[in-house]
């Protein structure tokens, strides 16, 4: 029996979902909600034949037509589109930032107390290759006991997006809670912690600054330092740089624990690389007492990298969300999830700008 997915926002993630959706089996995007027309007509047949557009995602929920909803939409959307949508318990997949404004975090809980059905938000950056392989480094004890995390991401500026939503906090939360609530969420993630203390220090410096929209400036940050205190004493960093285009791992990532360090190194996407080829990943253990480094190279099936930009992890989150969705079982990546990534994110733009430490 095919699974039916409804699609809510059809932008460039959105389109991202309908080909990893379209490598599942049994699985198949029905329909497709956005206000914009373009976007939801190219998305549409993107999904294939038979699949209807809307320009009201209240639409397809009258119409009966989905088995799963995922929301793809701005992501000042977000919060008001899953308190339309959670009481009709079906299963969401619902994209990062979960919400932009911390005072959406109690109208959405109390939704979610009455579900059933999952509802995941989507922090696929834990489903990369050699990040899993590096959770599962810390968690295994390879290192001994974890003490420092650091992650750096060096990338290519905030692409276009219709009506240029991404240009200002207001809709995005601010860039370290639209791009880095990843980050915040695989900081939680492998120290199996909460943070504590907050610190960021960040700017708009290049990208961005002779932009005009309606004669406003944009004001997302292009780069910052972050540095998060947990509550079980391990100190974890961020470095973000969103004017390194040329850099040849986008995101790279290194725990350091009392015996060794474990690095995590992941290219971006090859359609942004010279020639758009692909790079390998990479996993390097180090070891403190016999200085000998052991390197690995996770690999993924050229079918899936070639459906999006996110080294594979797109894939490996949905099959495991449609896991649950056909067998049942609980998110790995739930609203709390969602919630305290985001938390985190709000606290370190707060820092950012006053300048003061966060404590939580």
């Amino acid at each position: 029996m095919t699974t039916r997915y409804a699609l809510i926002g059809s932008g460039m993630m959105g389109q991202e979902h309908i080909r990893n959706i379209a490598l599942l089996p049994d699985a198949r995007v029905v329909a497709v909600a956005d206000p914009d027309e373009g976007m939801r007509e190219s998305a549409a047949r993107l999904a294939g034949e038979g699949c209807r557009a809307f320009a009201d995602y209240r639409a397809i929920l009258s119409a009966g037509l989905a088995d799963v909803l995922l929301i793809a939409s701005p992501n000042h959307t977000h919060a008001g589109i899953l308190a339309d949508v959670m009481p009709s318990n079906l299963p969401i997949l619902a994209e990062k930032p979960v919400i932009t404004d911390w005072a959406d975090a109690a109208r959405l809980r109390a939704l979610a107390e009455g579900r059933s059905a999952p509802l995941w938000v989507a922090m696929e950056y834990r489903y990369m290759a050699p990040v899993a392989r590096l959770v599962q480094a810390v968690h295994g004890g390879e290192i001994g006991r974890l003490k420092m995390l650091a992650i750096r991401e060096h990338r290519f500026p905030f692409l276009k997006k219709v009506g240029d939503w991404n240009r200002f906090s207001q809709n995005t939360g601010g860039t370290l809670v639209e791009k880095c609530c990843h980050f915040f969420d695989l900081m939680r993630l492998i120290t199996e912690s909460e943070a504590v203390r907050v610190y960021a220090s960040g700017a708009m410096d290049v990208n961005h600054v002779d932009e005009r929209y309606g004669g406003r400036q944009p004001d997302i940050l292009d780069n910052a330092f972050v540095t998060v205190d947990f509550a079980n004493g391990v100190r974890a960093m961020l470095d973000l740089c969103m004017f390194a285009e040329g850099t040849y791992f986008q995101e790279d990532i290194a725990a350091t624990g009392d015996k060794a360090k474990v690095e995590a190194r992941c290219p971006g996407p090859a359609r942004f690389w010279p020639g758009h080829v692909e790079r390998e990943a990479e996993v390097v253990i180090s070891d403190r007492e016999t200085k000998r480094q052991v390197r690995e190279v996770p690999k993924v099936d050229e079918a899936i990298l070639k459906v999006g930009d996110h080294h594979g992890s797109t894939y490996f989150q949905h099959a495991r969300f449609l896991e649950i969705v056909r067998k049942g079982g609980r998110p790995e990546v739930g609203l709390e999830d969602g919630l305290a990534a985001v938390r985190i994110g709000l606290a370190a733009e707060e820092s950012a700008r006053s300048g003061e430490v966060v404590r939580f």
